[in-house]
């Protein structure tokens, strides 16, 4: 995380400016939110640590300008998700995984296994039906979806119901 929004995050309340009380809180209360959005655009804690600054930053350049035409949810999440996709688009950087023969996250039931395969499967679809099927999955609405992707909920309604479909026929291959 930056510098000037450790700052603001731990600045005590009665030494920032009232905007600033307000950004802190809105980080606080969608951290969890932003972290979930990053964790879906990449596996590398470093990559979401970049990810989930960059995040904080445009949020930060916007905070000023927001206007509340829409929840503060709606707009977190839209920056979280227009930052990991252009940054995804931006870099576009091959990597080579580096090989350990140690997996703190095996998993050691049939649940964890099936909550696993559903993870990779996720990561395997394009960025935009990833978004929304992460969205649908934090149970947001079909309002809620296309407001922040800015498509009309019959779209996020149809595009769900083909990612659904392209997730089953990827299960029945594996």
């Amino acid at each position: 995380m930056c510098s000037c929004l450790i700052g603001i995050l731990n600045l005590k309340p009665d030494k920032m400016e009232e905007k600033e009380k307000e950004f802190a809180q809105i980080v606080r209360e969608h951290k969890r939110r932003i972290y979930t959005v990053c964790y879906m655009f990449s596996k590398d804690a470093d990559e979401v640590a970049d990810l989930f600054q960059e995040i904080l930053i445009n949020m930060w350049k916007g905070f000023r300008s927001f206007r509340g035409e829409c929840s503060v949810s709606t707009w977190v999440w839209r920056i979280s998700l227009n930052t990991c996709i252009n940054t995804r688009k931006r870099r576009k950087l091959e990597t080579i995984p580096l090989d350990v023969n140690i997996n703190p996250y095996e998993d050691v039931d049939e649940e964890g296994l099936q909550v696993r395969q559903l993870y990779d499967r996720i990561n395997r679809l394009g960025l935009i039906d990833r978004s929304i099927i992460l969205m649908w999955l934090e149970n947001l609405s079909y309002e809620e979806i296309g407001e922040i992707l800015g498509i009309s909920i019959k779209n996020v309604s149809v595009k769900l119901v083909r990612t659904r479909e392209k997730l089953r026929q990827m299960s029945i291959r594996n």
